[in-house]
């Protein structure tokens, strides 16, 4: 590989226009080389709007293309599990946006396919909306500063109001687009296993509050995916945790809230409606919680495509998310899904 590294882009929607055009741009060495996106007037537009000099007809000319040495994949998760093995097939190192795939069968293809190509950088888009906290979070629970984990209780209700049945179609209400992928579900539960690490089991029950929306067709479509989900079960350390994911909830108090309760100490993560994310925390004998600053060597952000960059180059490994990582949160969210599905608890592999 040339000192240039030569990117092309996969899928240029919300995400990859916000945030991995702009980040890959601003590495040095690196040149966005072509662009493939659903149709080819919308790949001119973006071409025309971040001066990419290409625009390919369908992403297999991204993949076959000798001169292109790593893909950025944005497309929707029906997709990521076929372009991500034929870009590691064909030697290109692979960023993919997440969720992983559609489901966990799919992302251990996937984590096969980057180990039959070791040389190649394989890597999913993380979950972003931790990462002030993580470091400091991890760096307090691990030395012992809650004690034994007792429960995890997780109340998620970011975008939520009550239900309208008008609100559009989206890709994300789709199974056959989306998979087993429910709402922010899956991007929590990715945040949550860098504090406490995996489930063992779960036992979930959800439904569509929302029952139907209408297509661009007016057709009246039925809602397979739950906008409203609780999911308790326990951790490979210890302790339970209570997880409930919404999107119909109205006047939620929280947008978001974490509570880590443990035998010597409480963590509470959480963002008021129209607030930021803080962190507050508490000890056995203090008066209640308190806000916790965050260090500045700890305060962790966004810099993935740098790191993706690094990677390539071998300077750095990647740390968020490598495709282990995400072949553990596709078996939570199928664990999930097979339980709300069947009424009864799954053990994780």
């Amino acid at each position: 590989m040339a000192d240039t590294i030569r990117v092309g882009l996969i899928g240029a929607g919300g995400n990859t226009k916000l945030r991995h055009i702009p980040g890959l741009q601003a590495q040095d060495g690196v040149e966005l080389a072509a662009v493939a996106n659903r149709t080819r007037q919308s790949g001119q537009r973006v071409a025309q709007e971040f001066g990419i000099p290409r625009v390919a007809d369908d992403w297999m000319e991204i993949i076959e293309d000798p001169d292109i040495d790593a893909v950025c994949i944005g497309t929707w998760p029906y997709m990521h599990s076929a372009m991500s093995i034929a870009a590691l097939e064909a030697g290109k190192h692979v960023l993919c946006e997440a969720r992983m795939a559609l489901n966990a069968e799919e992302a251990h293809e996937m984590l096969a396919a980057s180990r039959r190509h070791p040389r190649q950088v394989a890597q999913i888009v993380p979950a972003p909306h931790t990462l002030a906290f993580d470091a400091t979070i991890a760096g307090m629970i691990g030395p012992g500063y809650i004690g034994d984990l007792i429960a995890l209780d997780a109340r998620i209700a970011v975008g939520s109001g009550f239900p309208n049945a008008e609100t559009p179609l989206h890709w994300r209400h789709d199974r056959n687009l989306s998979g087993n992928n429910v709402m922010s579900m899956g991007i929590w539960y990715e945040a949550m296993m860098r504090w406490v690490g995996p489930a063992r089991s779960v036992f979930a029950v959800g439904q569509s509050v929302v029952a139907h929306r209408r297509d661009d067709a007016g057709r009246r479509v039925a809602m397979q995916i739950p906008d409203h989900i609780d999911v308790v079960g326990r951790l490979e350390q210890g302790g339970q945790t209570r997880f409930n994911v919404s999107t119909v909830l109205g006047h939620a108090p929280a947008v978001a809230e974490v509570m880590i309760f443990g035998t010597e100490g409480t963590l509470r993560l959480a963002q008021a409606p129209g607030g930021e994310l803080g962190l507050a925390a508490g000890k056995r004998g203090e008066d209640g919680l308190k806000p916790v600053e965050i260090a500045p060597e700890k305060r962790g952000g966004w810099r993935v495509e740098e790191e993706f960059v690094n990677a390539i180059r071998g300077e750095e490994l990647v740390t968020h998310t490598d495709f282990q990582t995400g072949v553990r949160y596709m078996e939570w969210t199928d664990a999930v899904a097979l339980s709300y599905r069947c009424g009864e608890a799954v053990i994780l592999p």
